[in-house]
């Protein structure tokens, strides 16, 4: 019975003490054993068997039972032996419980005793320091009372909470009565050294103000505001009696006389009081924005007192005068106080300052510039007061860029148009590059003096003179007629002329068209660019209503009325032989000779046309090409027309018809660079165009020249084409349709069509083609 319990108790213990491998090596490490049953991979067959390795050995197995017996015995002693020993712990607890208590309690009363002797300190502090404050407050030992002060106000921190103590809220209503005693006696001292009314004291700054100054910065900050604001307005107190409203000296054109007063004050401060302000609150800088501000205030009085007498040059001057100003400030100030953050040091700014900058030798060409460096801080705070009047300046503007416009046209007038050959054959008008230069310079002027408002009413002045040099200068100019007919209009040049030669621009006229539109295009993209500078000028908030898209717009119609005036003379001069090619009796040719008498014409006219036109619209290769590209789409469907009028037409008539087109195609393919030393090639989208309209010619000649069933015939094979069927169905379809086609009538039985020809014989019919065809290569 004994031993079944042990069993059981045995796979109980190992059901409960399965422990993980991280225990069991944690164990092995903190109690090393070579004992097999503290293995954690015991097992129990290995083990017997090697108690008992043979059946002999097992007559002592008794003895070896009664060992583990015993060993298990001292085993349940020694467990015993640990858990009776467990129930002292609690009590051995309680007792180091009240051992720590103890030491608890007395750092508990070491820590109220320190804090104890450290208040007492203070209070001692405070006390003394309260009285020695007193003290020397009626002595006026401003440089002891400054470090004494900021002590006594710190020790009084620490008394906050200690308010309800009677002795406590005491000092610190005595402390409080010392700083306004202080104040007042500061104010009264500063007062009395630099009265509001009268001369500055001839003993000048004293170092009892300057230690007052230092206890200034610890009392309330409206003392130290009181002290700078009551010594600036001392100090620039003569400055309002000598540039008074009724003085002679306060008009604009004295301006310079006001900022060199100043300049001298700065530079007298400086050596009197320089050193009696701490240098944080910034007293030179104060002093000059003090001024500032009183100078934008007066000059805007005076200037709506005088506004009938301000003219447009002498408020140019006082702006130019003060702004140079206001970037003198930049350069010696940082800005600091007039966000009112005193202590920053006063020190000149970084050479990179706008206002150093030069902008008047920048390129005339508004190109884009380098960024700019940050804006002055000071910009505007006296310049601002001219804004109201700045109607006269953009008035000026509007007069002057009047005349100039007006002087533009009368040296037009006076020189005349450019002359072909020379330097300013078709090139851009000088008077353009002048306008935009002034234009320019406005635009800076105008940006130095507002980027409000008036930088608005500016551009609708240049979107006025915009429009006005278009209309004056380039289409007023564009030629209305040709001068070897004397009064011919461009709108009899559209009309056909018969029997004649149609009148062309001369070359001068045609160089002078390309100029036109060579100035147009320039001023198309300088026109932008000014947009996008007056954008960077003006307000943000002013940005949408910069807008020169109708400007630009006038100039593309400029641009668009040159090329089609070029294209219309060209045009026009090819007329006359069109005329005479339908006029032809082609129904008479007998055989197929060179090209036609009214080809050589057209290609003479291109010959004499193109190469001026191209040379003086080299600098705008585009439009010379949209010049080619108008000609081409005006000249073939006008052919084509021609081509139609060409009744009755015999076949070998047909065949010359298409040697001409022929020509004219390759005249036309080679169009933009006829004449030229360098050969280039034409552009893809222009090629296409002759291509398709000239193949279209052909086709019109060649169903013209054959049998009169081929039109017919020839849609018919379209179509199969179109089905890609092989050539054997194609032939036996083709066959099948011919012989169901009408018997063909006689040309004019019922009226007849109106392009017929004459009816070859098949000797004609097998010579000719192989001719005309050997004839296009040589002229190909």
């Amino acid at each position: 019975m004994m031993e079944e319990e042990e069993f059981e108790f045995a796979e109980d213990l190992e059901a409960i003490l399965h422990l993980t491998p991280e225990v069991q090596l944690a164990i092995e490490q903190v109690f090393p054993s070579q004992d097999p049953l503290d293995r954690a991979d015991f097992n129990a067959v290995e083990y017997i068997n090697t108690l008992f390795p043979t059946e002999q050995s097992l007559a002592n197995i008794d003895d070896v039972v009664n060992k583990f017996r015993l060993k298990i015995r001292r085993l349940d002693d020694n467990i015993r032996t640990v858990v009776r020993g467990q129930t002292n712990v609690g009590q051995d607890g309680r007792q180091v419980k009240e051992i720590t208590r103890d030491i608890k309690q007395l750092d508990h009363a070491k820590r109220h005793l320190t804090t104890s002797i450290t208040t007492l300190n203070h209070l001692h502090m405070l006390a003394g320091g309260v009285d020695s404050l007193e003290a020397m407050t009626r002595k006026r030992q401003y440089g002891e009372v400054a470090n004494l002060l900021q002590g006594v106000v710190n020790v009084l921190e620490h008394f906050h909470k200690y308010m309800g103590i009677p002795q406590i809220r005491q000092l610190s209503e005595r402390v409080k009565a010392a700083q306004s005693e202080l104040g007042t006696q500061i104010l009264a001292d500063f007062e009395e050294a630099f009265p509001s009314q009268g001369s500055k004291r001839p003993g000048g700054p004293s170092n009892v103000l300057r230690d007052a100054c230092l206890v200034a910065n610890v009392l309330d900050p409206r003392i130290k505001q009181e002290i700078i604001k009551k010594f600036i307005r001392q100090h620039l107190s003569e400055y309002l009696v000598l540039f008074q409203e009724n003085q002679d000296v306060a008009w604009l054109d004295k301006i310079d006389r006001r900022y060199a007063w100043i300049k001298r004050q700065l530079v007298d401060y400086e050596e009197k009081y320089g050193r009696m302000f701490p240098e944080e609150w910034c007293m030179t800088e104060r002093i000059a924005v003090e001024f500032c501000h009183i100078t934008r205030v007066e000059l805007a009085k005076v200037m709506r007192t005088r506004a009938k007498e301000i003219e447009v040059k002498l408020l140019l001057f006082a702006i130019q005068r003060t702004t140079n100003f206001e970037g003198l400030m930049a350069k010696r100030f940082t800005g600091c106080t007039l966000t009112d953050t005193p202590g920053r040091p006063e020190s000149p700014l970084d050479p990179t300052n706008p206002f150093l900058e030069d902008e008047a030798g920048e390129d005339e060409r508004l190109v884009p510039r380098k960024p700019k460096a940050p804006d002055n801080p000071f910009h505007g705070i006296v310049s601002k007061c001219f804004e109201p009047h700045l109607y006269v300046y953009i008035e000026s503007q509007d007069k002057n860029l009047g005349e100039l416009i007006d002087r533009f046209v009368a040296d037009f007038r006076a020189q005349g148009p450019p002359k072909a050959g020379t330097e300013e054959g078709g090139a851009v008008l000088p008077s353009c590059a002048d306008l935009f230069v002034y234009y320019k310079k406005c635009m800076v002027q105008c940006s130095q003096l507002s980027t409000g408002e008036p930088m608005i009413a500016l551009t609708t002045v240049f979107q006025k003179f915009l429009r006005e040099y278009a209309w004056k200068i380039l289409s007023g100019n564009l030629p209305k007629s040709s001068s070897s007919t004397g009064g011919l209009t461009i709108s009899s040049l559209l009309k056909e002329k018969e029997g004649s030669e149609a009148a062309k621009f001369t070359v001068d006229e045609l160089c002078l068209i390309c100029s036109i539109l060579s100035t147009a295009e320039y001023c198309l993209a300088t026109t932008q660019q000014l947009e996008e500078k007056l954008k960077e000028k003006v307000d943000k908030v002013l940005v949408e209503r910069i807008n020169l898209t109708g400007e630009m717009d006038t100039f593309s119609t400029v641009i668009s009325n040159s090329i089609q005036l070029l294209v219309q003379d060209l045009d026009a001069a090819c007329d006359p032989a069109l005329t005479a090619m339908s006029k032809m009796p082609w129904q008479s040719v007998e055989h197929v000779g060179d090209q036609s008498p009214y080809v050589t014409s057209i290609i003479m006219h291109i010959k004499q046309n193109v190469p001026i036109i191209r040379d003086n619209l080299a600098s705008t290769r585009k439009y010379f090409t949209q010049f080619c590209i108008k000609f081409t789409n005006s000249f073939i469907p006008k052919f084509i027309n021609h081509l139609f009028r060409c009744k009755p037409i015999s076949m070998v008539g047909a065949e010359q018809l298409l040697l001409d087109t022929h020509s004219l195609k390759t005249v036309l393919l080679d169009l933009p660079s006829i004449g030229s030393q360098v050969l280039r090639k034409a552009p893809a989208s222009y090629t296409k165009i002759v291509v398709k309209g000239m193949t279209r010619a052909e086709m019109i000649l060649k169903v013209v020249m054959a049998p009169h069933e081929l039109p017919v015939v020839f849609t018919f094979q379209k179509i199969l084409d179109m089905k890609v069927l092989k050539r054997s169905e194609q032939s036996s379809m083709l066959e099948l349709f011919r012989q169901r086609l009408p018997t063909p009538r006689p040309p004019g039985a019922d009226g007849g069509p109106s392009l017929s020809f004459s009816t070859p014989t098949p000797e004609q019919e097998s010579s000719r083609s192989p001719q005309l065809e050997k004839l296009i290569k040589n002229r190909l």
